[in-house]
């Protein structure tokens, strides 16, 4: 039987990470993570998302559970959306239904009639001459 190999990294590669993960803060948060862990009475059942929360708030993030409620919050909120969007529907097709055989297809112009009486510019913006008085 042969032993599966571990990598272990040069002890200056270890120690350059190390300097890595201080100068970035990640040594102080995980060690008052753990130590808030430790000294925790009542102890989490799971202890990595009591980890990942606690970094979370460390972090200025949300939690996990926040996250949880925000994304239930939302899917309410589509559930809602979605009736709506049914109820709307049906309206539509029981006013369509009841218009059945009229035309409200809108005949009018849509240029504003202003611009027509002032002998404004003319199309390609070009101005058209005035009749001589």
């Amino acid at each position: 039987m042969s032993t599966p190999q571990t990598f272990k990294p040069s002890a200056g590669k270890r120690e350059e990470f190390r300097k890595y993960l201080e100068k970035a803060g990640i040594m102080d948060a995980l060690t008052k993570v753990l130590v808030d862990l430790y000294e925790e009475v009542d102890k989490p059942e799971d202890a990595l998302v009591y980890i990942i929360d606690k970094l979370s708030l460390q972090a200025g993030l949300e939690t996990q559970k926040q996250l949880n409620a925000k994304l239930e919050e939302a899917y309410a909120h589509i559930k809602t959306v979605e009736a709506e969007i049914e109820a709307l529907k049906v309206q539509v097709s029981e006013v369509e239904g009841g218009q059945e055989g009229i035309d409200t297809r809108s005949t009018h112009s849509t240029a504003h009639p202003e611009a027509a009486e002032e002998g404004g510019a003319a199309e390609g913006g070009e101005e058209q001459p005035q009749p001589a008085q």
